[in-house]
C-alpha cells in the first residue's frame, strides 16, 4: 500500500542484548503504559530512512509528526511538505500538495478489514491499555541497548501480517518516551523513523488534524469499487 511506503517507520537498530525474562518484560511494559497515560499530545521532528532491496543506498528524508490520542495524527514528509498523512476520526487523507491531489481512505466499518487492521498498527507507539495492546500484538522480544528498550512485535491479525509481518518500537529507558519505530514489510523492505525534539502535552490546534480538499485538488478513493 502506498501509505505504508510514505509514512512511518523504525529506530530499532544496533546490537541486541539477550531477551529479558517474562517478569522483566511485563515490568517494562507496565511502566510504558503508565507513562502513556500522561501523554495528551506529541509533536516531534523525525528522520525517515527507507531501505529497499532494489536500491544500494537507503532513501532519507526529514519531517514532522503531530499526534493526539486516541488516534489523531499528522505526518508531514519533506520541508516544505511533499506528502501529508492526516487522520481524524474514521477517515484518513494522504495529501500531495505540489501535485494538488489526495487519496481519501474511510476507516469505518465499510473499509476493507485488512486496511483497518493495518491502520491499527499505527497506534502501537501510543498504547492506551495493556488489554488492547495484547489483543493486537504478540511480543516477540524486549531488549535493551544504548539507553533504549527495543520492543519487537508481530501483529495478531493475519491480514495485517500480509502487509507488515513485524513492527519494532524504540523507547528511552529513562522515561519511556517514543524514540523511534520500524516497519518491516512483507517484501523485506524497511522504513525507520528516528524522533527528535519531542514536545509532550503542548496545546494542539484541532485544525491540524482536519482538512477540506480545495476546489483545485483531485481526490481519489482507492477503496471505491
Amino acid at each position: 500500500m502506498t501509505f505504508w511506503r510514505i509514512v512511518l517507520a523504525t529506530a530499532l537498530c544496533g546490537l541486541a542484548q539477550p531477551s529479558l525474562r517474562a517478569a522483566d518484560t511485563n515490568a517494562v511494559l507496565d511502566a510504558w503504559f503508565a507513562a502513556q497515560a500522561n501523554v495528551h499530545s506529541l509533536s516531534a521532528d523525525f528522520v525517515q530512512t527507507r531501505t529497499l532491496k532494489t536500491l544500494v543506498q537507503p532513501l532519507v528524508a526529514t519531517g514532522h509528526l503531530w499526534f493526539a490520542p486516541p488516534n489523531q495524527f499528522r505526518w508531514e514528509l519533506g520541508q516544505p511538505a511533499q506528502t501529508i498523512a492526516l487522520r481524524h476520526a474514521d477517515e484518513m487523507y494522504v495529501i500531495y500538495p505540489r501535485l494538488k491531489r489526495a487519496e481519501h481512505y474511510p476507516l469505518g466499518a465499510s473499509a476493507p478489514r485488512e486496511w483497518r487492521d493495518a491502520m491499527s498498527l499505527l497506534d502501537a507507539g501510543f498504547p492506551r491499555t495493556r488489554k488492547e495492546f495484547d489483543a493486537q500484538f504478540n511480543i516477540q522480544s524486549l531488549t535493551e541497548t544504548n539507553g533504549t528498550w527495543l520492543v519487537a512485535l508481530q501483529p495478531r491479525s493475519a491480514a495485517a501480517r500480509q502487509i507488515m509481518p513485524e513492527l519494532r518500537i524504540s523507547l528511552t529507558t529513562n522515561d519511556f518516551s517514543l524514540a523511534g519505530t520500524e516497519l518491516v514489510f512483507v517484501d523485506g523492505s524497511r522504513m525507520r523513523n528516528d524522533f527528535t525534539h519531542a514536545v509532550v502535552n503542548a496545546p494542539t490546534d484541532e485544525n491540524l488534524f482536519q482538512w477540506t480538499p480545495p476546489a483545485d485538488f483531485k481526490v481519489t478513493n482507492p477503496f471505491a469499487k
